[in-house]
Order: C-alpha cells, then sequence, then structure tokens
C-alpha cells in the first residue's frame, strides 16, 4: 500500500507549528504568573502546558492524514510528554529545561555504544537506504553526530544555568533546529567524498 504524502505546507504547519504557539505563549507570560487550581505558574509552566497538547494534536492529524507516523516524531512527543508532564504537574520548570538534555544524551549513548563498543554505525541500518554510502563514511558520520549530541547536551546545561530561562526558550525553540542544520552542512563533503552510486550498487549486488 502506498504510502500518503502530506502537503508540504501542512507538514512544515504541524511540525513547527506548536514550536511557535510555545514561544509566542512564553513571550507573553515570560513576566507574569497565571493562576490556577489554586497555584500560580510562570511563563515557561504554561507554554509548556500548552505545547504538550499542542504535539499530541499534531502527531494525531499526521497519523489521521497519512497512517503513519515518523518515528523520531514519536519519540519526542514521548519526551516532551513526559518531561512536560513532571513540569506542569510538579510547578517545575527543571524538567522541561533538561529534556533537550537527556534527549541528545540519549542518542549519543545509543551511537557511541554501537560505534565504540561494537563497531557498528546503528545510522548505518536506519538511513542506508535513502542514503547509501561506504562503511568508513558510516562510521565516520556516526562518529560525529556522537560529538554534535554530546555538544548539545552539554550546550543546553549551560543555556538554561547559566544564560537563563530566555536564552534557553529561544534555544529550544528555534536554536537547536538551526545548529542541526548548520552541523549538517559541514558534513556534505563527508557524505560526498564516501556516497555510493545507485549503479554502483546495483552491480555489487548482482
Amino acid at each position: 500500500m502506498e504510502q500518503k504524502q502530506l502537503n508540504p505546507v501542512l507538514k512544515l504547519i504541524l511540525e513547527i507549528g506548536p514550536i511557535g504557539v510555545y514561544f509566542f505563549v512564553y513571550m507573553k507570560f515570560k513576566d507574569e504568573t497565571v493562576a490556577f487550581g489554586g497555584q500560580e505558574y510562570s511563563g515557561i509552566i504554561v507554554a509548556t502546558a500548552v505545547l504538550v497538547p499542542l504535539i499530541l494534536l499534531s502527531l494525531g492529524i499526521s497519523w489521521v492524514l497519512t497512517r503513519t507516523l515518523p518515528r523520531m516524531a514519536v519519540f519526542t512527543a514521548i519526551m516532551v510528554v513526559v518531561f512536560g508532564g513532571l513540569t506542569v504537574f510538579l510547578n517545575d520548570d527543571t524538567f522541561t529545561k533538561m529534556r533537550p538534555t537527556v534527549v541528545y544524551g540519549l542518542f549519543g549513548a545509543l551511537l557511541g555504544w554501537g560505534l565504540f563498543i561494537k563497531g557498528q554505525s546503528y545510522l548505518k541500518y536506519l538511513m542506508d537506504q535513502m542514503m547509501p554510502m561506504q562503511d568508513e563514511g558510516w562510521i565516520i558520520f556516526t562518529r560525529n553526530w556522537v560529538f554534535f549530541f554530546v555538544f548539545m547536551a552539554l550546550f543546553n546545561e549551560f543555556v538554561w544555568r547559566v544564560l537563563g530561562e530566555e536564552a534557553w526558550v529561544w534555544l529550544d525553540s528555534f536554536g537547536q533546529l538551526i545548529l542541526t542544520f548548520v552541523f549538517l552542512a559541514t558534513q556534505f563533503p563527508l557524505l560526498q567524498k564516501y556516497a555510493i552510486e545507485t549503479d554502483e550498487r546495483d552491480s555489487d549486488a548482482t
């Protein structure tokens, strides 16, 4: 059965929309507290409370329209729901601020375990069909991702603990995406160097 494809504009709205609303709500309430249920909540907690259902709604719409969900989107949603839920329930923004640290740490640990302990590139198993590359290239590419994830985990901790909440919200909303794109741009020469052409792969298979 052929997988249904989302309209690119709708896909962008579903992916970026919840983050945009989250950022807007935070900027609106960053200097205020909102009273609800006998408690007062800061702007970051109010924004997190809005983000959690929006992420789930976005996933739900994607599922209804395509009958499939990207694994990364599901994992991200789980992390947002777990850490965001703890943030709102306990009225403690530490959980949501540490979420990226945990996510990047888990990714870095998983890839690092496969690479340095098992001598394997787990990225190859996930992406080899869409991006054929020589084994040496996969090892280097995976190693670079491990270093990037470790950097992002440490950088997230530095920003929210040292630079403050508003700087962290900018990082969480837009900075992480920008840094990831910059990192990927630096990997293009590597991908081109070790890429396997389609006809070359077909000849090897025969």
